[in-house]
């Protein structure tokens, strides 16, 4: 870190064809999974990244102690905000009073496979404690049936039951889907109004890669923001998912991303 931007660059000549981008001499590149990201000489500033940060804490030990510093770095910091279990919603939202720091919470969470009223109640009550945002769970097993009315139906109800002055995040679980999958889930995260697609919960093996945040920014198509999830615990991830096309990133390691 130098003059308060996140670096984390390694000096490699090499041209970027995953992202139809070529490296210049002198460029800074990021290589993860094989791939290499140019970003074009172009660092972050840490406020950058931050603002992008969805500050997470979502085990189930979760402390009150756990919570006060939770909120305590999302203030320091400036993280756009925290993510926190519907239980602990209450606390968080007096916790960080007037300090412009959003609370998200979350709904079927995290097997996406509870009953479509008790994701709407969920959600509408953790709005009603104080939420702005909800992260939900897509109904994986009845995308893999191909039952995409219900699908959809299940992403509106959570929708309707939040308003539309709520955002919503559909979380589509990408590590147990095809491309296939992926791609028409995005579709009907859109077509059931949502405001993100999120890659993952974290909770099952794998989580967020640059190719299907990739994937999920063109199918998305300026129609709907992407939010990269699991596995994302440093600066160098982070930054890549973010030229990839990652509008928000959900992580449990902000401070340390941010390189403090």
């Amino acid at each position: 870190m130098e003059d308060g931007r996140i670096d984390g660059r390694m000096p490699i000549e090499a041209q970027n064809e995953y992202f139809g981008e070529r490296a210049r001499p002198g460029d800074s590149l990021i290589q993860f999974g094989g791939l290499i990201q140019c970003l074009g000489g172009n660092n972050m500033h840490r406020n950058e990244i931050a603002k992008r940060i969805d500050h997470t804490l979502l085990k189930p030990e979760t402390t009150q102690r756990d919570l006060d510093i939770l909120c305590q770095e999302a203030v320091r910091y400036g993280f756009a905000c925290v993510c926190v279990n519907p239980s602990n919603v209450p606390y968080v939202v007096d916790a960080l009073r007037d300090s412009g720091i959003v609370v998200c919470s979350v709904a079927g969470f995290p097997l996406g496979a509870a009953r479509t009223e008790v994701k709407a109640c969920e959600a509408g009550m953790a709005i009603g404690d104080g939420a702005g945002e909800i992260d939900m769970v897509l109904n994986i097993g009845e995308l893999g049936n191909k039952r995409y009315a219900r699908v959809e139906q299940d992403i509106w109800q959570v929708r309707e039951a939040i308003g539309k002055g709520a955002i919503l995040k559909v979380i589509i679980e990408t590590p147990l889907l095809t491309e296939e999958e992926k791609i028409k889930a995005t579709e009907l995260v859109i077509s059931a109004g949502a405001d993100y697609v999120k890659t993952a919960t974290g909770m099952n093996s794998g989580g967020a890669t640059i190719e299907d945040v990739a994937l999920l920014k063109r199918v998305a198509d300026g129609r709907i923001k992407v939010k990269a999830a699991g596995g994302i615990r440093d600066h160098a991830t982070a930054i890549a998912m973010i030229r990839a096309g990652a509008d928000r990133i959900g992580t449990s390691t902000g401070p340390k991303i941010l390189g403090t």
